[in-house]
C-alpha cells in the first residue's frame, strides 16, 4: 500500500523508507515556531530542562503577534521574555513591533516555510503551512521547548481523509466558504488526528491565499494537518521567496485514505458558522434577520492581500451601517503597506472602518475589539466558541471577507452579490 503526501514527508524526516498510520516516529524538524503567548512557557521549560543552546538559530521563528503592541503589563513581560531569549540565542527569525505580522500570514510571506518541510508550532493554527505542501501542526509549549533544543519531535503518523475538489468558486466566495462548508459536512471532530489531503482538478482554481485559509482551519475539524499538492500556483508563490529549496512530495496512486469527500467548488455558497461551533453552518442568505454590532476582517485565517482586496471592493465608496463597528486588520506589515499604497487604507477610513496594525487582537478575545454581553460580531476569524471574543453572552459568526464586508454595510448578516 502506498503513502499519502503527509506520510511521505514524515517518513523522509524520520529517515524511514515507509511509515503507516498509527506508527510512532521521531522526525527532524525544519522550523519550530512560537508566539508571545506560548514562547515564554517554552523558554521556562527549555531552561528548566537544562538546555544551553538551540539546535539551529535560523530554524526557530518567534513572532510577537497576539498582544502586540503590548496591551498591558503581563503582555509586556511576556514579550520581554521572548526578546531576551531571541537576543541571547541570536534567533534570526524574530519578529517584533515594526517587523511583525500575524504568524501564519507572516512566515509564508517571508519564505521561512517551504514545500516538503516538517514544522511544529506552539499555536494550533500552525497547520496553515500545508498550503505550501509542507507537514505542519500545532503542539504544546513543552514540545516547542524540546524542538528548539534538539530539532526533533515525535508524532503518531496520521491516517488521511481525501477531499477531492472539482469546479471553480463563484466570485462572491473564497477559501473560507470552502472550509466552513467542509467542517459543516464532517463536524468539528470529523477529521480527528487525521490528515486532510486536498486533491482534484479544483485545486488549480484556488489561489494561494485560499489554500492558506483552508489549511489554517483544518484544526477546526480536529485534523492533525491539512495539505495541498504542490502545483504551478504553489511554485509561482515560492519562486524567489523561500530560504530553502522546496522538496516536492506526491501521494502514491495507491495511497490509503479512510474516506473520500467529493466537493464541487461551483456549488459553494457564501457560508456562515453560527455560534458556538465552526460546524454550525448555514448559508448567509438565511441569516438576514440577525443584526450585528461589530465586524472584524483579519486574523491568521483571512488577513491576507486577497482578503483586503475583497473588503476594499465592497466597502469602497460605501458606508458602514450606523451602530456597527468595523475593524480591519492586515495580516502583516507588508500587507498593511500595500493597502496604504493602493489607497485601501483611505477607502476603509472613508467607509467608517478602523484599520489596525497587524495583530491577532480580537480573534482570541485579546484586545482591539472585545464584545460586551449580548453583542454580535461577524468575523473572518477561525473560532466562535463561547466567550471567544469577549463576554460569554456575546456571539461570534464566522464568515468570508466578502460576507463580513457586505454585512458591515447592511448592519445585519447578508451574502455579497456583485452589482
Amino acid at each position: 500500500m502506498g503513502m499519502t503526501m503527509t506520510q511521505k514527508i514524515l517518513a523522509a524526516h524520520a529517515g524511514l523508507e515507509k511509515v503507516e498510520s498509527g506508527q510512532l516516529i521521531n522526525a527532524k524538524l525544519d522550523i519550530v515556531l512560537g508566539n508571545d503567548i506560548t514562547t515564554p512557557v517554552a523558554v521556562k521549560e527549555f531552561e528548566k530542562a537544562g538546555f544551553q543552546d538551540v539546535f539551529a538559530r535560523d530554524r526557530i521563528a518567534i513572532v510577537l503577534d497576539h498582544f502586540v503592541p503590548n496591551k498591558d503589563i503581563k503582555a509586556a513581560e511576556q514579550s520581554k521574555t521572548c526578546r531576551e531569549f531571541a537576543c541571547s540565542h541570536c534567533i534570526s527569525h524574530f519578529y517584533d513591533v515594526g517587523k511583525m505580522g500575524i504568524e501564519h500570514a507572516l512566515l509564508p510571506e517571508q519564505g521561512v516555510v517551504t514545500a516538503g518541510d516538517c514544522i511544529i508550532g506552539a499555536d494550533s493554527h500552525t497547520c496553515t503551512y500545508g498550503a505550501l505542501g509542507a507537514f505542519s501542526t500545532g503542539v504544546g509549549s513543552t514540545d516547542m521547548a524540546a524542538g528548539m533544543a534538539i530539532g526533533m519531535a515525535w508524532f503518531k503518523v496520521p491516517s488521511a481523509i481525501q477531499i477531492h475538489l472539482t469546479g471553480k468558486l463563484p466570485s462572491n466566495c473564497s477559501g473560507k466558504d470552502v472550509i466552513l462548508t467542509i467542517i459543516g459536512m464532517i463536524g468539528v471532530d470529523g477529521a480527528l488526528y487525521k490528515s486532510m489531503e486536498f486533491t482534484g482538478d479544483g485545486v488549480a482554481a484556488l489561489s494561494m491565499d485560499d489554500r492558506l485559509c483552508i489549511c489554517n482551519m483544518a484544526i477546526e475539524a480536529g485534523a492533525k494537518n491539512g495539505i495541498f499538492p504542490v502545483d504551478d500556483v504553489t511554485k509561482a508563490y515560492m519562486d524567489g521567496r523561500c530560504e530553502r529549496m522546496p522538496v516536492i512530495y506526491e501521494a502514491d496512486a495507491d495511497a490509503k485514505y479512510e474516506k473520500t469527500i467529493a466537493l464541487d467548488l461551483s456549488e459553494i455558497v457564501p457560508t456562515v458558522a453560527c455560534p458556538h461551533l465552526p460546524e454550525n453552518v448555514r448559508p448567509a442568505k438565511e441569516l438576514n434577520d440577525i443584526k450585528i454590532d461589530q465586524v472584524v476582517i483579519g486574523s491568521c485565517t483571512n488577513g491576507r492581500m486577497e482578503d483586503m482586496e475583497a473588503a476594499f471592493k465592497i466597502l469602497n465608496g460605501k458606508k458602514v451601517a450606523d451602530g456597527v463597528r468595523c475593524i480591519i486588520i492586515p495580516g502583516t506589515m507588508q500587507i498593511l503597506r500595500e493597502c496604504v499604497e493602493r489607497g485601501y487604507y483611505t477607502a476603509f477610513i472613508d467607509a467608517g472602518a478602523v484599520v489596525s496594525t497587524p495583530t491577532c487582537g480580537p480573534c482570541l478575545g485579546g484586545y482591539m475589539g472585545i464584545l460586551a454581553a449580548g453583542e454580535r460580531c461577524i468575523a473572518t476569524t477561525n473560532r466562535n466558541f463561547v466567550g471567544r471574543m469577549g463576554h460569554v453572552k456575546s456571539e461570534v459568526y464566522l464568515a468570508s471577507p466578502h460576507t463580513a464586508a457586505a454585512s458591515a454595510i447592511k448592519g445585519y448578516i447578508t451574502d455579497y452579490q456583485e452589482e
